[in-house]
């Protein structure tokens, strides 16, 4: 649902609060559900241009204007839940965007992410930007 609502957001150019209403307030989920994508969603809209920076970085070789759409924003969204969701695993993050990447984008696009967001979670962890604590959240 979140990854919906940023693709929707990405090309309709309507504000963050229309796509919240019209896509993920009106959709038949559970509530819980619904919170957390548009906690995701909203949290990746207003990061957007910090979560790029990072992509570009390690798409040295990659035209970042080039990168299939999805592939970015799947990246965004994984990269908001590694710095801004304090209960989700990173493996958890980099499983769940490597299968979204499997479903909806091309065949090659879940290696990618993968490799993008792997040195991603690496840098950040190494500028301790990563703030998870528990148990299998390291």
């Amino acid at each position: 649902m979140a990854l919906r609502a940023f693709y929707a957001f990405e090309f309709s150019g309507n504000p963050v609060e229309t796509i919240v209403e019209e896509m993920i307030k009106n959709a038949r989920l559970e509530e819980r559900i619904k919170g957390f994508a548009r906690q995701l969603f909203e949290t990746a809209a207003k990061n957007k241009k910090e979560c790029d920076k990072y992509i570009i970085t390690k798409a040295q070789n990659w035209d970042f204007e080039r990168i299939a759409i999805i592939d970015k924003l799947i990246m965004r969204l994984a990269i908001c839940e590694f710095l801004y969701f304090e209960d989700i695993p990173p493996k958890v993050t980099m499983d769940e965007a490597i299968e979204i990447a499997k479903k909806y984008s091309t065949e090659k696009s879940g290696y990618f992410i993968n490799g993008i967001l792997d040195s991603v979670l690496l840098d950040l962890k190494q500028e301790n930007l990563i703030k998870k604590s528990g148990r299998g959240l390291e």
